[in-house]
């Protein structure tokens, strides 16, 4: 991803409407936040944000803002957003500890018709990496509309630097799951199909994912939680 393509915070903050323009957005970008040097845990937090998830947006919304809680009870962690929508944007904030403000800007987002840029995402992962030690990515979508070949190829840079992604699919569509599957795989991550009354169910995942932000596998395996085994499980593969 070319910095130009992303809008990255500063310190402060404003509040946003409930669906918000593209300049709007931006402003949001450069204004809110809370800036950080990293923490314990640096959690990269992706999604798309294209016309094909539109029909489902609400309940959508109501899973990721429900993740964005959970990240935010774990305390000393750093969270980056990142999404893309229309023909050609592509976003990302700051590193920020202030979740809350990251999940307003996400229910400020409205779907714009365009293809999928997932490798725009995999490679700012990519550089971000020679910036600030990332310790996971989470990714939220229904589709993959690019070179699936490439995607992995990409996922497989991010597995070599220690760098899990973790897959959340919304919807069915059978190409997009095994492409997502496979790049859980090649990063040493997981991948969950989320279901019509999964939001309780996705906040605690990400609960047990950014526990492993903090604390690393040992953490997970420390963990009591269902949802820290439902991860290990696939993590070990």
């Amino acid at each position: 991803m070319k910095n130009k393509d992303v809008t990255k915070t500063t310190q402060g903050a404003r509040a946003l409407r409930k669906r918000s323009s593209s300049s709007e957005i931006a402003s949001f970008l450069k204004t809110a936040g809370e800036l950080t040097t990293p923490r314990s845990g640096n959690l990269i937090f992706a999604m798309d944000a294209t016309m094909s998830r539109q029909p489902t947006w609400d309940r959508a919304m109501v899973h990721q803002a429900s993740m964005f809680d959970a990240v935010g009870k774990t305390g000393d962690l750093a969270v980056q957003l990142v999404y893309f929508r229309g023909l050609n944007e592509c976003r990302a904030s700051k590193w920020v500890i202030n979740a809350r403000a990251l999940r307003d800007l996400m229910l400020s987002i409205s779907c714009l018709a365009g293809h999928t840029q997932i490798a725009k995402v995999l490679k700012h992962a990519t550089s971000e990496t020679a910036k600030t030690p990332v310790s996971a990515l989470v990714y939220i979508g229904d589709a993959i509309e690019e070179n699936i070949e490439v995607l992995c190829q990409k996922a497989g840079e991010l597995g070599v630097r220690g760098i899990r992604c973790f897959f959340f699919q919304d919807g069915l569509d059978i190409v997009a799951e095994r492409g997502f599957r496979e790049m859980a795989k090649l990063t040493g991550g997981a991948y969950l199909r989320l279901g019509p009354d999964s939001a309780k169910e996705l906040a605690e995942l990400l609960g047990a994912v950014a526990l492993y932000a903090r604390g690393g596998l040992r953490a997970l395996t420390e963990s009591t939680s269902n949802e820290a085994r439902l991860l290990l499980e696939q993590m070990k593969r």
